[in-house]
């Protein structure tokens, strides 16, 4: 366990997990001049975020989390974002190109930061007036789909929200996004496009929402996903996403919040109905006299040992045991002697290519997974990170950062007939499905293997062994369909942040808003917290007037 020998073992919070969504709660809390606890049960902080030579000497990899537009977007950045760039955060971005997809046949689509660039290059003139009329629609919405999306969903400010919704809007408006929040991102775009662009650009990017191209809400999540990428370009932390991490420790540091690593929790303290404090692998108790956050899976939370059984709601327990988990996931770091040599030299410039012919071959391989088979045509995520900060490798030199979203945890097969699945996840099937992906991307960059300096596949396997919030190698913690999100996540029978143990909060993954680095949970349940401590004051020193 890392920490200062003599620390304290009680707390005004203590905070279980290190992401994003618990370093910002810690902060937030912290800078309130609450006495803090963070816990890591691995030896380092950052949950999904950091950077390691994961291929070879000077070759800098984004280990799981690339890029961050949803967290320059969220209210944790403007709460903190400050601070951490005092403390060496920076960010590198394009004002160009921003993201592309590229057919089998070769046909690439490209977006640009400028929306108007973008549809310019769209074949049909209609098309290009609806693609900016949905990123205008969303701009009229932005603040109330943010409030509705991000924000608690079962509160008066999600009432707040709607009519924010409804006055932008009005009745039709509003009911045409109640439309799009339970179409499919393909009937989305079959719908409201005559040509292909915006299907091969934007459907797989629901990729990145744990959903498929055929999923519920994926209508409205394809013009959310176009605006903030408009908008918020496509951040990476300059030097690696370890800097970022760096940046919140100093910060807690600053703010005096003790920082324990190695650290396992065994289970959450409950006495006479309240939670009041955690039990550590090794015995320690640490004791919280405010409230415990818990950054876990809903199973492990309420399922899984960490509240005694006798506290937890049938209904909880029995939603708990039914979380689906979504597809897996893995990556494939690589390290290249010389930049990817594209077919089409515009996409050298580009941070993040996906090899996809849109809801076609994604939903194809989306399916294939759901099925227990290795895909034939896997949707390849290749991040090129070095575009923006070439930092991350030697000068001329190269780095990928691959991303599988549509994998079995247990695969039964293969659909392309020819590796072997038997033995799971072994080294063997991770070299070979690597292999299948690296021939994906050399049709479109001939010369690819002959530049490989270095290969590093982080298997489904891998992710759950990492995180355990990832289970079945999902890395959203949680299948993020219709029916376990919004107010249905992290379980039906309760959808809200404070567990139904008092002074027991859920934040993380697998609760609303769910996965990603908008640390969108943390942030809430902070300020709910110290809006209650806010509120318990005046109402203290009222009291103390009258007496």
């Amino acid at each position: 366990m890392s920490t200062a020998s003599g620390a304290p073992d009680e707390f005004d919070a203590v905070v279980v997990g290190s992401g994003v969504n618990g370093m910002v709660a810690a902060a937030e809390l912290a800078g309130a001049g609450w006495s803090v606890a963070l816990l890591e049960r691995n030896p380092v902080l950052g949950g999904f975020t950091g950077s390691a030579e994961r291929t070879v000497p000077g070759h800098v990899h984004d280990s799981y989390s690339f890029w961050h537009p949803l967290f320059v977007t969220g209210g944790a950045y403007a709460a903190l974002g400050a601070d951490l760039h005092r403390h060496g955060l920076e960010y590198a971005n394009t004002d160009g190109p921003l993201t592309a997809s590229v057919a089998d046949d070769g046909r690439v689509t490209l977006a640009h930061r400028d929306p108007e660039e973008t549809a310019a290059a769209f074949e049909h003139a209609e098309d290009r007036d609806a693609y900016l009329a949905h990123l205008a629609r969303f701009g009229r919405s932005a603040a109330a789909l943010g409030g509705l999306l991000g924000g608690p969903v079962r509160s008066p400010a999600a009432v707040g929200s709607l009519l924010g919704l409804l006055r932008g809007n009005g009745p039709r408006g509003s009911e045409a996004w109640l439309r799009d929040a339970v179409t499919s991102g393909r009937g989305f775009v079959q719908r409201e496009f005559r040509g292909r662009e915006v299907d091969h650009l934007w459907v797989p990017w629901l990729l990145h929402a744990g959903l498929s191209p055929d999923h519920a809400s994926g209508g409205a999540m394809v013009p959310v996903f176009a605006a903030t990428l408009h908008a918020a370009g496509m951040p990476v932390v300059r030097g690696g996403s370890s800097r970022f991490v760096d940046a919140f420790a100093a910060l807690l540091r600053e703010r005096g919040a003790t920082v324990l690593t190695g650290a396992e929790v065994r289970r959450v303290e409950v006495t006479d109905g309240r939670a009041r404090g955690v039990v550590l692998a090794d015995g320690t108790v640490l004791r919280a006299r405010r409230a415990v956050l818990a950054s876990v899976s809903a199973p492990a939370l309420y399922a899984g040992g960490l509240l005694p059984p006798e506290v937890v709601p049938e209904r909880v327990r029995r939603d708990a045991q039914r979380v689906r988990w979504g597809r897996a996931a893995a990556q494939v770091h690589v390290a290249l002697s010389r930049p990817l040599d594209w077919n089409d030299p515009r996409l050298g410039r580009v941070p993040l290519v996906h090899l996809s012919d849109g809801a076609a071959s994604t939903g194809i391989a989306c399916a294939e997974a759901d099925a227990g088979l290795l895909p034939r045509r896997p949707t390849v995520v290749v991040g090129q990170q070095h575009v923006l900060d070439p930092s991350r490798a030697p000068q001329g030199a190269a780095t990928l950062w691959l991303q599988l979203q549509e994998l079995p945890f247990s695969p039964l097969g293969d659909a392309a007939g020819e590796l072997d699945v038997t033995g799971g996840w072994t080294q063997e099937l991770a070299a070979g499905y690597a292999d299948r992906v690296l021939g994906r991307i050399e049709r479109h960059a001939p010369g690819l293997r002959e530049s490989v300096l270095g290969v590093d596949v982080i298997t489904p396997v891998d992710l759950q062994r990492y995180n355990p919030n990832a289970g079945d190698g999902d890395p959203y913690g949680g299948s993020a369909q219709l029916d376990q999100s919004y107010v249905w996540r992290p379980v039906a029978s309760w959808g809200r942040h404070r567990a139904p143990v008092a002074g027991l909060w859920q934040i993380g993954a697998a609760t609303h808003p769910g996965a990603g680095l908008g640390a969108g949970s943390g942030h809430l349940v902070a300020a709910t917290l110290l809006a209650r401590e806010r509120r318990r004051q005046t109402t203290a020193r009222l009291l103390r007037r009258r007496s």
